[in-house]
């Protein structure tokens, strides 16, 4: 039998997600910038949506997890102003947001603090995007804005150049994988988890992941690995549909409760992998 500290989930920590450029490398930028009056609620917040005024609000505990609600950071709010951005070189109007470029003078910009992996990566804010345009997003970025392209360029732009290349593979990393980019998403909408214990997950759920396990470990050929691990990918594309109806449902516990158990089920996945490659 398999120790409870084997099942236990291990949460992706807040800053395991936060972007590295945010955390240790701010950029002072001098930016020319036009709002206008009023504002109702449905965008991504301007600010870092990873913080959250947890002191001001009491956590909701469940499941040996604790978590926080602010709708202030939730996607769906948005100021209707126009925020008008400039270049830092030339000073003209940047016409995209995010501007990885001046279009006048082709400078590197940089980073939009606040902005979402989403839009970073053009990417629909769906739990179910799609991931073959996520790569192909993510290969003309790293193609356009990669350091090596900027080692003649003025120290400013080397800077900002290396900055989006680490928030781009940041972005690319969460958005690519289910678990990571469900997480993402409950952020997003102002549930921010933290890391706990499994103590409230059901006795007879954990008894059958401890089953599965078990049969894991028991195996002996390729094809009751590979019988295994297939089921596994089942239970994970049904957990898919049904995490994107409780996200597009905005019933973001379900979504969370969800997101357990496919952490569960990932891990079994990654075992499978290792036990077929032994058999190799």
């Amino acid at each position: 039998m398999l120790s409870s500290n084997s099942l236990r989930i291990a949460w992706s920590s807040r800053t395991a997600l936060r972007p590295t450029w945010l955390t240790t490398n701010r950029l002072s930028v001098s930016k020319t910038v036009t709002y206008s009056a009023h504002c109702i609620s449905t965008s991504l917040p301007s600010r870092d949506p990873w913080h959250l005024d947890i002191d001001t609000r009491a956590p909701v505990k469940e499941g040996g997890l604790s978590w926080y609600t602010n709708q202030a950071n939730s996607p769906r709010s948005y100021c209707t102003g126009q925020v008008k951005l400039s270049c830092w070189n030339c000073e003209k109007p940047l016409d995209k947001t995010p501007a990885f470029f001046c279009m006048s003078c082709k400078v590197v910009q940089p980073p939009e603090e606040g902005t979402s992996y989403f839009k970073i990566m053009d990417c629909d804010y769906t739990f179910t995007l799609d991931t073959q345009k996520l790569q192909k997003r993510y290969l003309q970025l790293q193609r356009s804005l990669h350091p090596d392209n900027f080692s003649q360029k003025s120290v400013k732009e080397q800077e900002y150049s290396e900055s989006h290349s680490a928030l781009v593979n940041q972005a690319y990393k969460t958005l690519l994988k289910p678990l990571s980019r469900g997480l993402y998403m409950l952020e997003l909408e102002g549930m921010h988890i933290e890391e706990g214990n499994d103590s409230g997950a059901d006795s007879e759920f954990l008894m059958e992941l401890m089953e599965i396990n078990e049969a894991l470990d028991e195996a002996q050929t390729p094809k009751e690995a590979n019988k295994i691990s297939q089921d596994t990918k089942g239970k994970l594309a049904d957990l898919t549909e049904q995490i994107d109806a409780a996200l597009h449902k905005g019933e973001l516990q379900t979504a969370k409760a969800l997101l357990a158990q496919m952490k569960y089920y990932a891990n079994i996945e990654e075992k499978a992998k290792e036990k077929l490659t032994k058999f190799m």
